[in-house]
């Protein structure tokens, strides 16, 4: 169901993703997700449309987040589930390296699940939920 060029350009939806954070741009960040995605927060907030993911991220880029830089799945590393031959669901993880060591927790690292869709051609992020990474009881993450 899937082929070669569309692994390639979910890897690279989220590669620009990552670089869209790491150089601190919002409407870069929100150019990644479709003009009425779902954006849910590892703290549980609800962000609405493009719009508002870029807006709340540009934000973020410039005060908690500042100089922040987002470790991520290397692209290579997405395995995407094809529910369709336009829509699939990619679980990937990463963490935020805040600028300023001494402030930066040792447990930020998440997990994220993704459903992406092919839209006028391009693949975007329509849904997209983020959690803190915990173990399982008695087993592994």
């Amino acid at each position: 169901m899937t082929n070669q060029e569309d692994l390639k350009a979910i890897g690279a939806l989220f590669e620009k993703l990552s670089n869209s954070w790491n150089m601190g741009d919002g409407v870069a960040f929100g150019n990644c997700f479709t003009e009425d995605a779902d954006y849910v927060t590892f703290t549980g907030q609800h962000l609405k449309g493009r719009k508002q993911i870029s807006d709340v991220h540009q934000m973020l880029f410039g005060g908690p987040l500042k100089g922040s830089i987002l470790l991520s799945s290397a692209s290579s590393d997405l395995q995407p589930r094809f529910i369709a031959f336009d829509v699939a669901i990619v679980h990937a993880i990463g963490e935020v390296r805040l600028a300023e060591p001494a402030q930066d927790p040792k447990d930020r690292g998440s997990i994220n699940t993704n459903v992406v869709m092919k839209h006028n051609g391009d693949w975007k992020l329509t849904a997209f939920h983020n959690c803190r990474i915990q173990e399982i009881p008695g087993g592994k993450r």
